[in-house]
């Protein structure tokens, strides 16, 4: 085992400055066709590990001996000059090992749970379709982005959570800025100073008058921190937007350029594999997600020493052609919705996994196969060189999305 790098050192983050707009940036896919885990320099100069290949991803997401939590002094931060800002706040339980991270995250399972969001599908339903006849009323184009995709997955979250869906413009501003890699230090510490002061005002006034919501069950808890509370509210909040958000629009605009694919949609029995390949393939964390050894791994060929970073490339392990390729598909850099693609990691994998998947697949179930069923003319009215992308965020989409029908 060696862990000298054997190929010029990927500068993270990467950009989309060529190659397909719906793929991870080149660099990343360059590094993976070297090796499964190579070198990489933070942007503050630090050097970490890349991990590309999809047994390495697995690993560090799921062996113990790599740290999530951000506090640990050479924690590999995605972007340079925060780490003051970030490890000040109290972390969220995505950020905490166990059993920190068991603890808290319990107090929020039962609301993610597959019967729990099942019984939740007549509300999502009912909520795409309103956003569907407020968008086509009298119109036949619209930003599909504004007035679907972002209006739908922000309803559903305010349910759960019991935030009221009035303030929408006050946090998705603040999320953005969050998630945005260029924002400054000073910028970035406003944003998150005023989301965190939100919720621990409404927490502390459902604490007073609970209803049936997370906040409300979080907040009652006398084993919480209104620290606590606010932190985890970040994260429901935040995640549980920004991310349907841009699946469905990326999904929406890949199906356009597709059409003959479409009709997988309509078939009941096929929409959910469908919706796992879009996932695949669209993978949204195209920076990867971090994380710390606590002491020297063997892994991918090299020794990755105690202290050092590793930054999981969920991306290109998700287009791994040994796991998901195969005779009668295509690369795993196109589109095919009839692979089976359930082993993807779109959601992370381990103990950290995407505690909010069992919703975003309902979602986004349930919109794309709605959207398609009721607008079956449904175009693009701009080229691909004008698409506007979020390749500035932590969470890659789409700026807005002009179509027609």
């Amino acid at each position: 085992m060696t862990s000298t790098p054997t190929a010029p050192a990927v500068r993270m983050p990467a950009t989309h400055s060529s190659g397909c707009p719906f793929g991870p940036p080149p660099a990343y896919t360059e590094a993976a066709g070297t090796a499964p885990m190579t070198r990489a320099d933070l942007p503050d100069g630090e050097p970490c590990w890349l991990a590309t290949g999809y047994a390495e991803v697995r690993t560090v997401l799921s062996d113990r001996r790599f740290s999530a939590d951000l506090r640990h002094p050479t924690f590999p931060m995605l972007v340079g000059g925060r780490r003051e800002l970030i490890t000040a706040a109290p972390p969220s339980f995505l950020r905490l090992d166990d059993p920190e991270h068991a603890r808290q995250r319990r107090m929020v399972t039962g609301d993610f749970l597959v019967k729990r969001v099942a019984s939740m599908r007549p509300d999502i339903q009912r909520i795409v379709d309103e956003a569907l006849d407020r968008m086509t009323e009298g119109r036949t184009e619209a930003d599909l982005v504004a007035e679907f995709a972002l209006p739908v997955p922000s309803l559903v979250i305010c349910l759960l959570l019991g935030v009221p869906y009035e303030d929408r413009d006050r946090f998705q501003g603040l999320s953005r800025t969050l998630l945005n890699r260029n924002s400054t230090m000073e910028e970035a510490k406003a944003a998150s100073d005023a989301i965190l002061a939100y919720l621990r005002d409404l927490a502390a006034r459902k604490r007073e008058q609970p209803e049936d919501d997370i906040l409300s069950r979080l907040a009652v808890r006398d084993d919480l921190t209104p620290e606590d509370v606010a932190s985890t509210g970040v994260l429901l909040l935040v995640a549980g937007h920004e991310t349907t958000a841009n699946m469905i629009s990326l999904s929406t605009a890949l199906l356009l350029e597709q059409p003959e694919q479409i009709a997988r949609l309509a078939d009941p029995a096929a929409l959910p594999g469908a919706v796992e390949e879009l996932l695949r393939l669209l993978t949204i964390v195209h920076t990867g997600v971090p994380r710390v050894a606590l002491e020297d791994v063997e892994l991918g060929g090299v020794t990755v020493k105690a202290g050092e970073g590793v930054i999981a490339m969920l991306s290109t392990a998700n287009r791994d052609e040994e796991v998901f390729g195969g005779a009668g598909h295509r690369p795993t850099d196109e589109l095919d919705l009839d692979r089976d693609a359930r082993r993807h990691m779109a959601f992370g994998f381990g103990v950290h996994q995407c505690l909010g998947q069992p919703l975003a697949r309902a979602e986004l179930q349930i919109a794309l196969e709605t959207l398609f069923r009721r607008l079956p003319g449904l175009r693009l009215t701009v080229p691909e060189s004008e698409r506007q992308f979020r390749t500035d965020s932590f969470i890659y989409g789409m700026r807005s999305l002009p179509v027609t029908w």
